[in-house]
């Protein structure tokens, strides 16, 4: 995959949750009219927490945990919980959940029981809600969470860039915790806040240990509760409640001039702003506000993400509202991706004051408002800290206006829409052209500034090709783990279709051998007989019956199915009989099944490079002992004819070599065409997976996976280099996923001296074989030696451009006498 893509499988793009934005919030909406009651201004907080109960010397029977409000107005609990996790967590540690439900009242309290140990004497108050949490008495981190979802984080920063967590308690010496954890907990002490719930963000500071003073939503417990004299009922007229007013901070304020808010993990209060689009699916809902009242500096932001987990918002575009939320920074994809963060009000409290408001300022984009330079280079370093040029860097330019409400005209599609109804557009339609509409990635230097993703709000998602035509979107601007930043289109004009068809790739003469490459996309007996079905008419119709293939992503007979499994015969046979029911020609096959669990891939899939070839054309030259393990060697001297041979056929070059860890083994084959011998080496490197994206905070990315595939590289040059050292005439033909680009580092490793890379024999704009994030580029080759003479090569395009795929690669094949 691309050097875009941020952790994830290599085979297939890992699945997607709601556009790969957190599990987590819950907002609370009050509505008002214009003239409308004072709006409440709750605020929880974790009171207490104590771990000894029922240990040795404890009184109490229960561990708890208690919640505080701060507030004037009751705080509603649906869908959070509180969550623990151990003191020194590991990378495996767990978050254990206890789901709440119910309120905590303004200026009162909400008890949660948890493990009931084996001493203590006293019960709990009648809990508010109940778990079975055994927390330690000395050290450990309970969260407020937004969320019945456990968390994943085990640092103090991923939790801090965590937006779902609305509070952490750490104590003892915990990991995870804000600022300093809180000392002195221990079977007889808990540790609490002040009266006053004071909260700095300072555990240390804000809380304290001393006897446990458990008390639940009725002042049970404790201290003792209200009075219960019946407070007698106003009988005279009331004055009308005082409207709401807009609190110190403006959004501009919150998003500031650079990529991280300045009030990050502080709770601001009733934030002025209009909505200008909902998300109302999924588990990353919430909806957008931009202020009507912008200031003059165009670095700042005027929009900003109100995030609401997996509650949907009840709010409508055009309501001017003020929110009350936690600032928070969310890293898509963890902080460790290396992808920028998403500025965002978390855990909202939000007031609608009216409805029917006009959009403030929509910006119009052309061709003319990306700059040219994509990113600031800072030798790899973060750019994070640095004020925005939004005039110099495209990236600059979309974080400037991250969260407010932008506008393309008729754009041309340059990414094919997908199911999670995105699709990649140009807003530089001269820039890097190819002859089918899209736009292709040529150089490192140049990502091509000008795509914009768009992802559809709306239910009426585009189904749009590469070269169509979107007649405009409108909405604000995201961040996401796929893609950067995008548009949130809350309104869409219509596909004008460009008219590209499938590619149907020249026939060769009977005297030519034609040998392709096609990665067939995790192919298993599994998968609807019409996946199989459509991929061989691309192989019959479309490539026109090669001779030979080498395909990638061959799955074992059960594909993901982790049972010990490694064998692909009944993959291969299925496939076969597919190519042969479209008028295919009766191929066979060779593979080499791979150790279960060695070859990378999707989990359990034991995926693997293998060969089809027509036995009518061409003669497969079997030589027993290849095997998993087994290294396939150049026997011979060259110095007769007929005198250079493989020791193993079918065969695997080096495959106990560190460079193939968790990765395809090529697979080495000699074939007969017309009596002569031709060399085919399938190959299928290392993913991208680890590069840190392009879109992301360091700059210049560091492509991290790409050391794993200059070894390999050198081990595939070594190994032709050898054949050709003893033949040097030899028809060497290397193909495959090679899983980087024609100017990358592992390219020229694989080409030194000894082999020709064809997709550089075509004119720059058709050196494509992939389309990822909006750019046409090439991971598929095909490379010859110099014995394979005037070959006659093709990209044949079938797939990437098509929002309706057979697979998400292109095929290739070369012909030659």
């Amino acid at each position: 995959m691309p050097s875009s893509i941020p952790p994830a499988l290599r085979g297939r793009r890992a699945k997607r949750i709601a556009l790969a934005l957190p599990v987590g919030l819950v907002g609370t909406l009050i509505a008002l009219p214009f003239t409308a009651q004072a709006a409440p201004s709750a605020d929880a907080v974790i009171a207490e927490v104590y771990g000894g109960g029922g240990n040795s010397g404890a009184t109490l029977t229960n561990d708890f945990i208690e919640l505080g409000n701060a507030g004037s107005g009751s705080f509603d609990l649906t869908g959070w919980s509180v969550q623990y996790l151990p003191g020194a967590p590991t990378a495996s540690s767990k978050w254990q959940v206890t789901a709440l439900t119910g309120a905590i009242p303004a200026g009162g309290s909400y008890l949660v029981a948890e493990s009931k140990g084996t001493g203590g004497t006293t019960e709990l108050p009648t809990p508010d809600a109940s778990g079975s949490i055994a927390m330690s008495g000395t050290s450990g981190t309970v969260a407020l969470v937004h969320s019945t979802t456990p968390l994943s984080c085990v640092t103090a920063a991923d939790c801090a860039a965590d937006g779902s967590i609305k509070d952490v308690v750490g104590f003892g010496t915990a990991t995870v915790r804000e600022t300093s954890p809180v000392p002195g907990a221990s079977n007889t002490a808990s540790v609490s806040r002040n009266a006053s719930l004071t909260d700095t963000d300072n555990n240390a500071a804000d809380l304290s240990a001393s006897a446990p003073s458990p008390r639940n939503t009725t002042g049970g417990g404790g201290e003792p509760g209200p009075d219960p004299t019946p407070t007698p009922t106003p009988t005279g007229p009331t004055d009308p409640p005082t409207p709401p007013t807009p609190g110190e901070l403006r959004i501009h304020d919150i998003q500031g001039n650079t990529r991280l808010s300045p009030h990050t993990g502080k709770t601001v209060t009733n934030v002025p702003g209009v909505v200008t689009g909902v998300r109302s699916t999924g588990s990353s809902r919430g909806f957008w506000i931009q202020d009507a009242q912008p200031d003059n500096d165009p670095v700042t932001s005027e929009g900003v993400f109100v995030f609401t987990g997996s509650t949907t918002p009840q709010v409508k575009v055009g309501d001017s509202v003020l929110v009350t939320a936690k600032v928070a920074e969310y890293y898509p994809g963890g902080a460790s991706s290396g992808a920028q963060s998403l500025t965002e009000l978390s855990g909202p409290t939000t007031v609608v004051l009216s409805s029917g408001n006009a959009v403030p300022s929509v910006e119009l984009v052309d061709a003319k408002t990306l700059p040219k330079d994509y990113a600031p280079s800072v030798a790899g370093g973060n750019i994070e800290p640095l004020t925005l040029q939004p005039t110099v860097y495209a990236l600059d330019w979309l974080e400037s206006r991250e969260g407010m409400v932008i506008q393309v005209g008729d754009s041309r599609v340059v990414g094919a829409s997908n199911s999670y109804g995105e699709t990649w557009i140009t807003t530089k339609p001269t820039k890097n052209p190819t002859p089918r509409g899209g736009v292709v990635y040529t150089d490192y230097d140049d990502p091509n500034p000008g795509r914009l993703l768009v992802t559809a709000l709306t239910s009426d998602r585009p189904a749009a090709n590469v070269g169509d035509t979107l007649k405009g979107a409108t909405g604000p601007v995201d961040y996401g783990t796929y893609g950067g930043y995008s548009i949130q289109a809350t309104a869409l004009g219509a596909v004008t279709k460009g008219g590209i068809e499938p590619e149907v790739a020249e026939q060769g003469s009977a005297d030519e051998l034609s040998v392709a490459t096609y990665n067939v996309e995790n192919l298993d007996p599994t998968d609807p007989q019409d996946k199989f079905d459509r991929l061989a008419q691309g192989i019959v119709k479309h490539l026109g019956s090669p001779d030979i293939l080498s395909l990638e992503e061959i799955q074992d007979n059960n594909g993901a199915k982790d049972d010990g499994t490694v064998a692909s015969d009944q993959t291969l046979a299925k496939f076969i009989e597919a190519i042969k029911a479209a008028g295919g020609p009766a191929y066979e096959w060779r593979s080499i099944d791979p150790q279960d669990k060695t070859d990378g891939g999707e989990p359990g899939g034991n995926i693997r490079t293998s060969f089809i070839y027509n036995p009518q054309r061409v003669t497969f030259v079997d030589r027993p002992g290849g095997d998993a393990t087994t290294a396939v060697e150049v026997v011979g001297t060259g110095k007769k004819d007929a005198d250079v041979s493989l020791s193993v056929s079918p065969g695997r070059i080096n495959p106990t070599s560190g460079a193939w860890s968790s990765s395809r083994k090529p697979l080495v084959g000699e074939f007969l065409f017309r009596g002569e011998q031709v060399f085919v080496v399938g190959n299928h490197f290392n993913s991208k997976g680890g590069d840190q994206p392009v879109h992301g905070r360091f700059q210049p990315p560091t492509l991290s996976s790409e050391t794993q595939r200059l070894a390999q590289a050198k081990e595939v040059n070594t190994f032709v280099a050898d054949l050709l050292d003893k033949d040097k005439d030899a028809k060497v033909v290397v193909l495959g996923d090679i899983n980087d680009y024609q100017f990358s580092a592992p390219l020229d490793v694989l080409t030194k001296k000894v082999l020709k890379d064809l997709i550089n024999t075509l004119p720059k704009n058709e050196r494509y074989s992939y389309v990822y994030d909006g750019n046409s580029q090439t991971l598929d080759h095909i490379l010859v030696s110099k014995g394979v003479k005037d070959p006659q090569y093709d990209v044949v395009h079938i797939n990437a451009e098509f929002a309706d795929q057979a697979s998400d690669h292109d095929p290739q094949v070369v012909r030659f006498k």
